[in-house]
């Protein structure tokens, strides 16, 4: 499409969106009055107007049966991690026996590697992107320790090329490959939180497989954002939390892909709680663990019903949506954004755009790489409504979601840009 940089073009883009009646569907922050600009998905996502019904249905069923609640009611809580699945399933590409809701992403990320980093004395190293977010660092550091390895030998960090900001994933590929048998574990974000680079999820699992190597991911930064195809791809795990593009609500349940291979493996080691096991048998409260089938097996702890409430209520959307739609408009988002950005002509040493430009290696994020007085500029910004974010040292990243953003919003963004930098 020839984009123009103009209001009125923007304005016809959304009137030929097809998805443009999902922003009434959001409660959006108001800012002197008017919708504030909201690019803020990537770290929480806006609430659906349908959450409150949600869980006041739960708090009734609560408030009318107390512990029946667990047997009656719309959706009885024991087996309500069941009513995600479906949803959960196209999002990511999977079976429904291979994802479960439950617990937070990093309590996730270990329960995983309990199961999927074995190391030995000849196999045991792992690698990941340099930059990782936090939790993700701090997880393999401790997982490395805890093995009594010390991360300095044993964690092979991907840094881009110099003068290079994002990954090359023939170098991704190259490092797996020279690592070999020495390589116990490739676990990578599936979209970089600094950068906003989509990782080729099928390249790196297939590569590491050859080496003799089992890969998961970080899917934080990417599910309900961009399509991931964890079954087709053939990935062995991954995580991810619920709050970011798909709109759950802070700190809400976040979930796991096993593959079916490994799901149904009872002699697979894990770290087990009283809701993975064979649920025809908890009841008998008996020493044993029997794993339920599929990624249900990782269950540590009964179903957080309120938090899974809200899941609902932004996956029913999702089902409604489909992802093929959602990836047609975000690409467009992004494009229109990326363009308008260009046409501001302004020198990379002021501002530049770390991510991808090729749609394919990018998600909703875009990340704007503000080399002098960054944190006054998205100050600015801030003042005049748009809800952005900012990330040390110096990166502002903008991410239009197709959910609930705008065209308008794309366009009005970069006019205030214009006037604050």
């Amino acid at each position: 499409m020839n984009f123009e940089n103009t209001l009125d073009f923007a304005q016809k883009l959304d009137q030929n969106d097809p998805l443009r009646t999902y922003r009434t569907q959001f409660y959006i922050p108001q800012h002197k009055g008017k919708d504030s600009i909201y690019f803020t998905g990537n770290s929480l996502g806006l609430q659906p107007k349908s959450t409150r019904k949600y869980i006041e249905e739960e708090l009734k069923s609560w408030e009318d049966r107390g512990v029946e609640g667990h047997f009656e009611g719309i959706r009885p809580w024991m087996y309500y991690h069941k009513f995600l699945k479906k949803q959960l399933a196209k999002i990511v590409g999977a079976k429904e026996e291979e994802v479960v809701s439950m617990n937070g992403l990093t309590a996730n990320l270990h329960l995983m590697m309990v199961s999927f980093y074995r190391p030995t004395k000849h196999r045991y190293k792992i690698i990941t992107e340099a930059g990782a977010f936090p939790s993700d660092q701090y997880a393999l550091e401790t997982q490395l320790k805890f093995h009594s390895l010390d991360p300095e030998t044993a964690l092979i960090e991907l840094k881009p090329r110099a003068g290079e900001h994002t990954l090359r994933t023939e170098d991704i590929l190259q490092t797996i490959a020279q690592t070999g048998d020495s390589l116990a574990l490739v676990m990578m974000a599936g979209v970089q939180y600094y950068t906003g680079q989509l990782f080729d999820i099928k390249s790196i699992t297939t590569k590491a497989h050859e080496m003799g190597a089992l890969c998961g991911f970080d899917l934080a930064h990417a599910v309900g954002n961009v399509p991931v195809n964890l079954h087709n791809n053939d990935v062995d795990f991954a995580v991810w939390c619920s709050y970011k593009y798909l709109n759950s609500g802070p700190g809400g349940v976040a979930g796991v892909f096993v593959n079916e291979r490994h799901a149904n493996n009872s002699d697979l080691p894990r770290f087990a709680g009283w809701w993975g096991h064979d649920e025809s048998q908890r009841f008998q409260m008996k020493k044993g663990f029997i794993p339920m089938s599929g990624a249900d097996g990782w269950q540590l702890s009964n179903v957080n019903v309120l938090s899974s409430a809200a899941h609902l209520a932004s996956l029913d959307m999702f089902e409604e949506v489909g992802m093929t739609a959602l990836r047609e408009k975000s690409v467009m988002l992004t494009g229109y954004l990326e363009y308008l950005l260009l046409e501001l002509q302004m020198d990379k040493e002021q501002l530049e755009v770390i991510t991808p430009s090729i749609p394919e290696a990018r998600g909703c994020q875009m990340s704007l790489l503000v080399s002098k007085n960054g944190k006054q500029l998205f100050d600015k910004l801030a003042a005049s409504g748009v809800i952005a974010d900012w990330r040390e040292p110096n990166v502002i990243r903008i991410a239009p979601v197709p959910l609930y953003n705008s065209f308008e919003d794309v366009f009005q963004f970069v006019e205030l840009l214009k006037t604050s930098v």
